[in-house]
């Protein structure tokens, strides 16, 4: 049997995002997207510039802090951004994925621009990946790739996939606690 590979783990990403996060975040309010349950959260914070920033990049303290709802939506939509950025958007940079060039120009601080963020980046993540062809998936990301340089495209967008939907579980998770606390 023949495996197309491309729309199957394309189509676990389409179908997760459709039927389970997309629809969670519909009726997000500002307070609930900045919602502290607990003290020492990582969040979106104002950057004292007129603009928003977000806890803990490319830091990883043991044990890991716990998340607001805007940063787990940042943190999402940031994984997808840097990586079309990388591969699909900046064609002759050599700077790998990990790199603040590939970073998003501002931080969402409210909840319906933090959920216009997330769209736009899976969307445009999505369209990219979907447009890979069976080389494109098995292509090496190379140097861009950074310590994964030799992994192929495809173990980086099962990657993605994972991180959307652990964040997107975490978010759904914390939108039914906050809908049943006293904040």
């Amino acid at each position: 049997m023949t495996v197309d590979w491309g729309p199957l783990i394309v189509g676990q990403l389409e179908f997760y995002w459709d039927a389970h996060l997309r629809p969670r975040l519909d009726g997000l309010t500002d307070e609930e997207y900045l919602w502290e349950p607990v003290e020492g959260c990582w969040s979106v914070h104002p950057d004292g510039k007129g603009g928003f920033t977000y806890d803990g990049y490319q830091q990883h303290p043991t044990p890991a802090p716990f998340t607001t709802i805007a940063w787990r939506i940042v943190h999402t939509a940031t994984a997808m951004s840097t990586r079309t950025s990388t591969f699909f958007r900046t064609p002759g940079s050599d700077a790998d994925m990990f790199d603040l060039v590939h970073w998003p120009a501002e931080i969402p601080g409210t909840a319906a621009d933090g959920v216009r963020f997330l769209e736009d980046s899976y969307r445009e993540w999505h369209d990219n990946i979907a447009a890979l062809d069976d080389q494109g998936l098995a292509r090496p990301l190379g140097p861009k790739g950074g310590f994964f340089a030799k992994d192929p495209m495809a173990a980086l967008i099962v990657h993605i996939n994972r991180e959307v939907m652990h964040h997107g579980g975490e978010i759904g998770v914390l939108r039914d606690l906050y809908g049943h606390s006293s904040h």
